[in-house]
């Protein structure tokens, strides 16, 4: 079965930098597309940034841009998210999602993730 590990989170200082990574394993990695999501205390979960199989297609949330950074290492089955300038609007506990799909289904929230690791918290202080 399909299995994701989120690893990388902790506390950082606003303005600084922090790099997520998900490990996959389960199946063959580099044919489905894959994404990051996020939930914050009281609210509902988001999508930060996801892309499809070859990332050729590559969506970030409005409030990430610029900042944030998806990308994958097929020869090691991770996936990263490079955090920089971070701000504490970005506390959340964040998930790696993969989908049964190469291509992200635009029609859903969640682009068509179907698979969902437990998640890693990110706290950015003031």
């Amino acid at each position: 079965q399909v299995q994701l590990v989120e690893s990388g989170g902790g506390l950082v200082q606003a303005g600084g930098s922090l790099r997520l990574s998900c490990e996959a394993s389960g199946r063959t990695f580099r044919n489905y597309a894959m994404g990051w999501f996020r939930q914050a205390p009281g609210k509902e979960r988001e999508f930060v940034a996801v892309h499809n199989w070859n990332a050729a297609l590559t969506y970030y949330t409005g409030s990430v841009k610029g900042r944030f950074t998806i990308s994958r290492d097929n020869t090691k089955n991770t996936m990263y998210l490079q955090m920089n300038g971070v701000k504490p609007e970005d506390t959340a506990v964040y998930y790696c999602a993969a989908s049964d799909s190469s291509e992200l289904d635009a029609q859903r929230e969640d682009y068509g993730m179907v698979y969902w690791g437990k998640g890693t918290l990110v706290t950015v202080s003031s």
